[in-house]
């Protein structure tokens, strides 16, 4: 009982690491599984199978045989473990360490000599030994195919299967099978290139258009903070400077005994006090979500994610049409759960539907990715939070809306949020006082 409870949870634990991986880095895992597939799968077939034939040809067959199964095995291990390193190669993360192919060099010789000697004692036969040529240099190409260019590759295929041929060859081997034998390498080594090489350069391209796109939500966000350090700059630096003046002159004029010093300290604390208000209006006006550009943000950001985002009712009257403090509302709701659907799903399509019934306006955000575990929440969802959706339901409860998130079937999760189209603002200007969500300013994705 304690054996199946183990197996249950390390299976549930590879679930669970796999839906916790992005797309890419589980097509990443499903490229290199599928190379190391492809040698196991020669290994145990072609490179197996003919072997039965040398237990009905005497001992020395037999050695030869279980001696070349040994050495097939030992390859095929070795050449999963330097698959790592021949990708990283090929992407130009970290070279390949030339010594890791002195082994797996000294096998194939081996593996080749065997090969020869089981042909020259009768050991395998006909279709039994072209299956073995055929077998012969996968496990060997496939990294190494990663790491040599392709013309180099095909150069020292081509002189391996001459070599393997003339071995043959001398071992007595008919010519009809020397043919099969040679075809077998050219076919073989043709399949490796075909394959290992346009899947790995396909798998990197891939991962430099995703860190392409990381470097840009970075400038993005550095763009954004430029543009708001410009605008604080164009509010402070004039009045600041107009303060210093007068601040000077005040004091010349104190000193002089002047009662003019007091109309310019007055004059000190007016300026003073409308850049307080300008910096208050700048802070503000970068802070409040504006609902069509946070609709317009979610789907470029999520779409450019890779996930198709559909948006309905927008352009109606609970979009548009509805009151300027209830589309910020929702605004603070849609940057929310966008941020939410990257941060701690990976869905493949996200709806979000907007609709006015007769006293309130409703919102529903809904995406598949329910089965990764928290696709809109993560740790911020209980009560105790004060950010992310316990944030947002802080803020709608001020203005007498409230905000559900739950899953809805296997796949679907949707969060629900209601505003009553009566909602105000305080008198500050502000919708409510509560911190606000933890999502990234505006259209911009979140910097990384």
């Amino acid at each position: 009982m304690k054996g199946l409870r183990g197996v249950i949870g390390r299976v549930r634990g590879w679930r669970r690491g796999w839906h916790e991986r992005s797309k890419l880095q589980r097509i990443d895992l499903y490229t290199r599984v599928t190379l190391c597939s492809i040698t196991w799968f020669f290994a145990v077939s072609w490179g197996l199978l003919p072997l039965g034939e040398t237990l009905d040809e005497g001992p020395v067959a037999m050695a030869l045989g279980g001696a070349f199964l040994a050495a097939n095995i030992t390859q095929s291990v070795l050449s999963s473990h330097n698959l790592s390193a021949a990708f990283d190669d090929y992407r130009g993360t970290a070279p390949f360490p030339p010594g890791r192919l002195r082994l797996p060099a000294a096998l194939q010789v081996l593996m080749t000599g065997l090969l020869v000697a089981l042909a020259a004692v009768g050991g395998v036969k006909d279709e039994g030994l072209v299956l073995l040529v055929l077998d012969l240099p996968v496990a060997f190409a496939i990294p190494y195919v990663l790491i040599v260019p392709v013309r180099t590759f095909l150069l020292h295929s081509a002189a391996f299967s001459v070599a393997v041929v003339a071995l043959l060859a001398a071992a007595g081997v008919p010519g009809g099978l020397l043919f099969g034998a040679f075809v077998s390498l050219v076919v073989v080594t043709l399949l490796v290139l075909v394959s290992a090489r346009p899947s790995v350069w396909s798998l990197s391209v891939m991962w430099q258009a995703e860190e392409a796109r990381d470097m840009q939500a970075r400038l993005a966000v550095a763009e954004e903070r430029l543009r708001f350090g410009r605008d604080m700059h164009d509010v402070l630096g004039r009045n600041l400077s107009v303060i210093a003046l007068k601040s000077e002159l005040a004091v010349e004029l104190a000193q002089r005994g002047n009662p003019a010093a007091m109309d310019q300290m007055v004059e000190v604390q007016r300026i003073a006090r409308a850049s307080q208000q300008e910096v208050r209006d700048v802070v503000r006006g970068y802070r409040e979500a504006d609902l069509p550009t946070e609709l317009m943000g979610a789907q470029g950001v999520l779409r450019a994610a890779g996930i198709t985002c559909t948006v309905e009712g927008a352009d109606g009257p609970a979009g548009i049409g509805a009151p300027a403090a209830v589309q910020a509302a929702l605004g603070w709701v849609v940057r929310e759960t966008a941020t939410n659907v990257l941060r701690h799903g990976d869905p493949r399509h996200c709806w979000i539907r907007l609709a006015r019934t007769r006293d309130a306006v409703v919102l529903e955000v809904e995406n598949d990715g329910a089965g990764a575990g928290r696709p809109l929440g993560g740790a911020d969802d209980g009560d105790g939070g004060g950010s992310g959706l316990a944030g947002l339901r802080v803020r709608l409860g001020a203005l007498g809306g409230s905000l559900t998130a739950g899953a809805v079937g296997d796949d679907l999760f949707r969060v629900t949020a209601t505003v009553p189209l009566t909602a105000r603002p305080d008198t500050n200007g502000h919708l409510a006082p509560p911190p606000e969500p933890s999502a990234a300013p505006s259209v911009l994705p979140e910097e990384r």
